[in-house]
């Protein structure tokens, strides 16, 4: 695979997304490599020099008082990484990891953390070849940096560690050496240039961000079928409606499903001498409620490309200044407020799903559709506890969507004494996005077993063909079967992106 060529401060959020869905490898544009070379070049000065400068020729932390040798700069940058290599629990997905190691790289691109050129070829070698580090996903509180998963991220690029190689996990430098590649030591400030940062979090959250917009995208498209299963009105998708209003995601929202529904001959058969005068607000509201989580989304989306494009650790070299500055932008608070919207969001659109379910499956509310989407109630359960299981989902991430950057605690003996907790703020995510797949799996399959009871009458095209994508496969509920593989098949469907195939036209952007 050809590595894609990324200029640091320019990388847009589709680049973005083809690193974490394909594993792409990257390389930096070499216009950025007189700025690197220039800012190593200054740290090397000022570690030779008599002056005290953080990370440099320092200790850290609340050791920052504490001057260290010239000659033991390099065993200073060694042992902070050994030291912090602190994480614990489950590992990273290996293409959240190759995402960290891109944002790092992309962070030193910007010419202010004074790395030498040397590891910037071997991070790219590494993620060229396939040398992806172990790294245990719990442990960094989101300031001072990811310390702990980018020390283990890092530890691979001294020799030690772990590394995931051809399937196998082996020694850091025994990887290195499988690949063909060396380890490097480090000079003075690179091993804080490499752990100060937020790429941790800020691979989360973005891994989060594309799992749950297309989640979003997939909603529009599974709640124009729940539309046509209760025979609900179009007339709340009226454009006027929603302009007189003016949010970007709600117009956006209705335009899709007014394209989506448009043909539909179960709409047309009751927009007369229907009985009903308003639907219930999981119907008449999906435009407001989705409308405002892509909004949301959106919000977040523009504080995470800032974010990756930014350089993040401490001290910066500012090389046309002429100095080297301790600042905080290591600190992961707009990271941290970006999950949680991204949470919230995630939630609201699970919250909605969940309750075109409940209205589904109850004949009181579906309007004839029989007990719980099967022909022989009584005798047969269908899609009951189904619609059970989206319940305890949405709960999950009501309860998830709590947010996290509010969680402040003292750290490091008070030298940092405020932290943005976005690392498990953005880790959550995951969780969030893998428990809302399922919900709109669900409202899948009870849409589907919904607009089939209104044959003769045919839903849309383009619903028909969602249809007909579900149907190859999950066959038609006739009678109670082992149901555990419909909901992961519909789950999959979803996750995969695989019913908006040829729907792109009529689904909202990201950008």
């Amino acid at each position: 695979m050809i590595p894609l060529t990324l200029t640091p401060g320019q990388v847009n959020l589709t680049q973005l997304e083809e690193i974490y869905r394909t594993e792409a490898a990257i390389c930096l544009d070499d216009s950025c490599r007189p700025a690197i070379e220039a800012a190593a070049d200054r740290i090397a000065a000022a570690a030779a020099g008599e002056a005290p400068v953080y990370g440099v020729n320092t200790g850290f932390g609340k050791l920052a008082s504490m001057k260290i040798a010239p000659e033991d700069t390099a065993t200073l940058q060694r042992n902070l990484i050994l030291s912090h290599c602190c994480g614990v629990g489950e590992a990273m997905p290996r293409r959240m990891v190759r995402l960290m190691m891109s944002l790092k790289l992309l962070s030193f691109g910007r010419g202010a953390s004074g790395v030498r050129w040397a590891l910037i070829e071997l991070m790219q070698d590494m993620l060229a070849k396939g040398v992806t580090p172990v790294v245990p996903a719990k442990g960094s509180v989101g300031a001072s940096g990811d310390l702990a998963p980018l020390s283990n991220m890092t530890a691979v690029v001294i020799g030690e560690g772990e590394a995931e190689y051809q399937g196998e996990v082996l020694p850091g430098a025994e990887a290195l050496a499988r690949a063909g590649l060396q380890p490097i030591e480090l000079g003075p400030k690179e091993g804080l240039a490499f752990i100060n940062g937020t790429q941790f979090s800020t691979a989360y959250g973005l891994a989060g961000l594309f799992e749950i917009w297309r989640a979003a995208r997939n909603a529009l498209v599974v709640s124009s079928l729940s539309t046509d299963a209760i025979m609900g009105s179009t007339a709340p998708l009226q454009p006027e409606i929603h302009s007189l209003r003016g949010h970007r995601g709600q117009i956006e929202a209705a335009e899709a499903m007014r394209a989506i529904l448009d043909g539909s001959e179960i709409r047309e058969s009751h927009r007369d001498d229907d009985t009903r005068v308003q639907d219930p607000y999981c119907i008449r509201c999906q435009p407001q409620v989705t409308g405002a989580a892509l909004d949301v989304l959106r919000q977040a989306a523009q504080t995470l490309l800032i974010e990756a494009n930014a350089a993040t650790d401490n001290p910066l070299v500012l090389t046309d200044a002429g100095l080297i500055v301790s600042g905080g932008n290591f600190h992961a608070e707009p990271v941290g407020f970006a999950a949680d919207m991204i949470a919230l969001a995630t939630s609201e659109i699970g919250a909605i799903s969940q309750r075109r379910i409940a209205l589904m499956v109850d004949p009181t509310l579906s309007f004839d559709l029989p007990p719980f989407l099967t022909p022989d109630p009584g005798l047969n359960s269908g899609l009951m506890i189904a619609e059970v299981t989206t319940a305890a989902l949405m709960s999950e991430n009501k309860h998830l969507a709590n947010p996290c950057v509010t969680d402040s605690t003292p750290t490091s003996a008070n030298q940092e004494d405020h932290v943005s907790m976005a690392a498990h703020g953005a880790r959550r995510l995951m969780q969030m996005a893998e428990n809302l797949n399922y919900i709109l799996g669900v409202e899948l399959l009870c849409a589907a077993r919904g607009v089939e009871f209104r044959a003769p009458l045919q839903t849309s095209p383009v619903l028909q063909l969602v249809l007909t994508r579900l149907r190859q496969d999950v066959t038609r509920l006739e009678e109670d079967r082992y149901m555990a593989p419909d909901l992961e098949a519909a789950k999959a469907l979803v996750a995969d992106g695989a019913l908006l195939d040829g729907l792109t036209a009529e689904l909202p952007e990201m950008g």
